[in-house]
């Protein structure tokens, strides 16, 4: 049985003081989490920066039908330019997966929050 997705969402700052919208994923993401994502993401427009990082720390599983939810959100945010996103907390497996689909081309990858909140 799959677990619900969450997602919460929080602000800090980055390593140039700017403000990053946070938002933390948690459960498995599969077809069934594309209206929490996508909802949360969509939420964010005119309340949060133009800097995004994506929490996966929190995520137990992700099949192929969750990375599309992840890549459509990439695509909506590359096409109107208007926000730039990290993704941190893969783990090393997911971290592979994620940079054999070409997501590293459209969002950093980063181990950790410090590590995405320095490269910002």
């Amino acid at each position: 049985m799959q677990a619900t997705t969450k997602v919460t969402q929080r602000t800090a700052t980055s390593a140039s003081g700017s403000a990053v919208g946070i938002l933390a994923l948690s459960g498995d993401i599969s077809s069934a989490s594309k209206d929490a994502i996508l909802g949360a993401y969509q939420a964010l427009d005119g309340t949060t920066p133009a800097k995004v990082l994506l929490d996966f720390t929190s995520v137990d599983y992700i099949n192929s039908s969750g990375i599309a939810i992840v890549i459509q959100m990439l695509l909506e945010a590359s096409k109107s330019g208007s926000r730039t996103i990290a993704i941190f907390g893969l783990s090393p497996h997911f971290q592979k997966v994620f940079t054999m689909v070409g997501i590293n081309k459209y969002a950093a990858l980063h181990g950790n929050e410090a590590a995405a909140l320095a490269s910002l």
